[in-house]
């Protein structure tokens, strides 16, 4: 595929784009049904390319948790169809009206919801966001065009057919789905110089990609960057339920960007609480890395260094750090973190409150566990990713996140004097 091809691509996608935004929300709404009956219909279809992607994979001896992202088992297919009804059940953001008022020379004056337009989402590894991406766009009246990562190449293109094929039979121009069927890192180039033809650059990955999208995107970019999220476990904590939200934070899907990859932990209640921390992640085959105080008590640790507390891991380890004080566990944070999500583990209204308040994360939590970072665990329906870039939208993007506003004034003959 040549680079000049996704300049089509990009120029097909926008001018499908008008016809989506005037579609009505009833109409939208029976697409994305369809098109989750559709994904479950062709589920051995899906299976059978995924399947490529998974040899090759292994072929290229990628790491567990990296093949892991990359899985499309009946469950995730199952969430995936889920994850569309669940947006169509959602109100459309399309022409809600967010505020309105009436100037004294009569003018009527209202801020509607609007479809930002074309939506480029670049992202890695996990083809599920194939389907969040295009509901979500699809539902919020944008078209979208998708670059997926090279390792999941069969598993989008089968997943954008299927959605195309439900497009067509409802007469929609096909178009406003669109994956980019080709590998070529020239082509991403190509297509983060499309100012013209895409008005938002969304990508979701790696710092690489990050660094890539940033050095080279003359689109605005809305980051959703590298999760470095932190549990701090208060020295008023209950401890079983501190071990059981830290548990789950790190083991029951290490490989994404809300999993725990830090755990500070305050020193009054260290001595009770690391033993059963180690014991159940240990249990979970889960390796532990600390500072000296840490390791004073759990014998035989790694020693956790400065670039541990800044490491996404994406796998089953985790960096554990004690502090003398919440003050010092915020300054660990603001220091290391990435601002995207925090929970304290705390029995103390007031801690959870400067806690609240000193950290300017994406989302944070109170005695819950990190892994609620997430657009269907908020009620936000599925989501097109976590943002950590404050302008325009910041943590999970759903429908209304991914609109703008206009104005609309209606008058009755007034003039400017």
């Amino acid at each position: 595929m040549k680079t000049n091809s996704i300049k089509k691509l990009a120029a097909q996608c926008q001018q499908a784009a008008p016809q989506l935004a005037t579609l009505d929300s009833d109409k939208k709404n029976l697409i994305l049904k369809a098109m989750a009956e559709s994904l479950l219909a062709n589920r051995a279809l899906i299976s059978q390319e995924n399947a490529k992607d998974l040899r090759a994979a292994e072929k290229q001896k990628l790491k567990n948790a990296f093949i892991d992202r990359l899985v499309l088992n009946e469950k995730r297919i199952e969430e995936m169809a889920k994850g569309l009804e669940e947006v169509a059940d959602l109100p459309d953001p399309v022409g809600k009206i967010v505020s309105s008022w009436t100037r004294p020379n009569g003018l009527e004056v209202a801020k509607v919801r609007i479809p930002l337009g074309v939506i480029g989402v670049i992202y890695e590894s996990r083809p599920n966001v194939t389907v969040d991406a295009a509901g979500l766009c699809f539902k919020s009246g944008n078209a979208v065009i998708l670059r997926g990562g090279s390792e999941a190449i069969h598993s989008n293109k089968i997943l954008g057919k299927i959605l195309q094929d439900v497009l067509k039979k409802n007469q929609v121009n096909p178009s406003v789905v669109t994956v980019v069927p080709s590998t070529d890192r020239k082509m991403m180039v190509e297509m983060l110089k499309l100012s013209g033809l895409i008005d938002l650059i969304i990508p979701r990955g790696g710092e690489g990609l990050m660094k890539f999208v940033e050095e080279h995107s003359k689109i605005p970019v809305v980051k959703h960057d590298k999760g470095v999220c932190t549990v701090f476990v208060d020295e008023t904590a209950d401890i079983d339920m501190a071990v059981h939200i830290v548990e789950n934070g790190k083991v029951q899907r290490p490989g994404v960007c809300n999993a725990v990859e830090n755990v500070v932990v305050h020193e009054k209640i260290s001595a009770r609480f690391l033993p059963p921390m180690a014991a159940a992640l240990g249990a979970r085959g889960v390796e532990l890395r600390g500072d000296e105080g840490t390791q004073k008590i759990l014998e035989g640790i790694k020693k956790a260094t400065r670039k541990d507390w800044s490491t996404e891991y994406l796998d089953l380890i985790l960096s554990v750090k004690t502090v003398a004080s919440l003050d010092e566990a915020i300054d660990f944070i603001r220091t290391y973190g990435s601002h995207h999500t925090e929970s304290i583990i705390t029995q103390n209204r007031q801690n959870a409150e400067k806690f609240i308040r000193a950290l300017d994360s994406s989302c944070v939590l109170v005695n819950a566990s990190t892994r609620f970072n997430d657009g269907g665990q908020l009620g936000l329906g599925a989501e097109i990713g976590i943002s950590t870039t404050k302008l325009h939208a910041y943590g999970p993007m759903g429908l209304e996140e991914l609109t703008a506003t206009k104005f609309v004034v209606h008058g009755s003959g007034q003039v400017r004097g």
